[in-house]
C-alpha cells in the first residue's frame, strides 16, 4: 500500500485551527426549492440523499414560521444548526478524491470507509464582528456553488466562488438566527473540536448526528478511546515484560 502524502496543512494535536477571515455568508435550508440562480434543491445534501428526510422535514428559514430556532412544529432529527463550505471530499460513494489524504488536517485521526466522508459532522465556530455573536454549527453540505475548493477550505486562499459577493459559507436559518443578521452577512470562520466547544447553547440540544446528544459519533472521542485502549495495551505489555 502506498502510503498517504505529508499533509502540508496539517496541525498539531492542539488542533487550533485558523480563521478565515471576512467572509461571505449566505443562508441556505434543508428543503429549499432550486431557483434560476441556484438550481441544486436541498432535499438532499451532497452526502446524504435522504437528508430531508432524516431532518424531520422543511426546515422554514421564515422568521414568522420558526419559534426560537426552530421551524414551528418540527422535532429535528438532525442538528438545526448546519453549513455547508464548498468542498466534498467524495468523488462517490465509492472513494475518496485523491488530495483528500492530504488535504484535510483531521484525516489520519479517524477512521473513514472508502467514500465515507471524513468532512461530514465536523464543527465550525462562526463569529460575527457586526453582532459580536460566536456560534458553532455542523458542517453537512457542500457549497456555496463550488464543492472542490480546498485551497480556500483547508488553506489560506479566498474563496473561488465568484457569485453572491464571493459567498463562501453557506449558514442554516438557526445559525443566521443566533448570530442575529440577515440573510448575507460578513463573517469568520474556522473549524473547531467539539472536545472545544462550550457546552452550553442551542446548538447542544437536538440530532442524532449530534455529539452533545449523542457522542458515539463524535470522531475526537473515538479518537481518545483508542488512545486510552493502546496506553492499557502497552501498559499491559510492560507488565508482562518485568515478570
Amino acid at each position: 500500500m502506498v502510503p498517504a502524502p505529508k499533509n502540508p496543512f496539517r496541525l498539531q494535536q492542539t488542533t487550533s485551527y485558523p480563521w478565515r477571515k471576512s467572509i461571505t455568508a449566505t443562508i441556505f435550508w434543508i428543503g429549499e426549492k432550486p431557483t434560476q440562480n441556484n438550481p441544486t434543491p436541498n432535499n438532499k445534501s451532497s452526502w446524504d440523499v435522504n437528508w430531508q428526510k432524516n431532518y424531520g422535514g422543511f426546515d422554514n428559514p421564515d422568521p414568522k414560521a420558526r419559534l426560537g430556532y426552530l421551524p414551528r412544529g418540527l422535532n429535528p432529527g438532525q442538528n438545526p444548526f448546519y453549513v455547508a463550505l464548498p468542498y466534498n471530499d467524495c468523488l462517490n460513494h465509492h472513494m475518496h478524491k485523491p488530495e483528500a489524504a492530504r488535504v484535510i488536517p483531521w484525516w489520519n485521526r479517524i477512521n473513514r470507509k472508502p467514500g465515507e466522508s471524513a468532512c461530514k459532522g465536523r464543527w465550525v465556530q462562526i463569529y460575527c464582528a457586526k453582532t459580536r455573536k460566536v456560534c458553532y454549527a455542523q458542517w453537512e453540505d457542500c457549497g456555496p456553488f463550488v464543492t472542490d475548493d480546498w485551497q480556500y477550505v483547508f488553506g489560506n486562499k479566498r474563496p473561488k466562488n465568484k457569485n453572491n459577493q464571493g459567498a463562501g459559507i453557506d449558514i442554516s436559518p438557526a445559525v443566521r438566527d443566533y448570530l442575529s443578521i440577515g440573510n448575507k452577512a460578513t463573517v469568520h470562520w474556522r473549524f473547531i473540536e467539539y472536545t472545544r466547544i462550550p457546552k452550553i447553547g442551542p446548538w447542544t440540544r437536538y440530532g442524532k448526528n449530534n455529539p452533545f446528544v449523542n457522542p458515539a459519533v463524535d470522531d475526537s472521542l473515538k479518537e481518545r478511546d483508542r488512545y486510552m485502549k493502546y496506553l492499557h495495551q502497552r501498559s499491559k505489555r510492560a507488565l508482562n515484560n518485568q515478570r
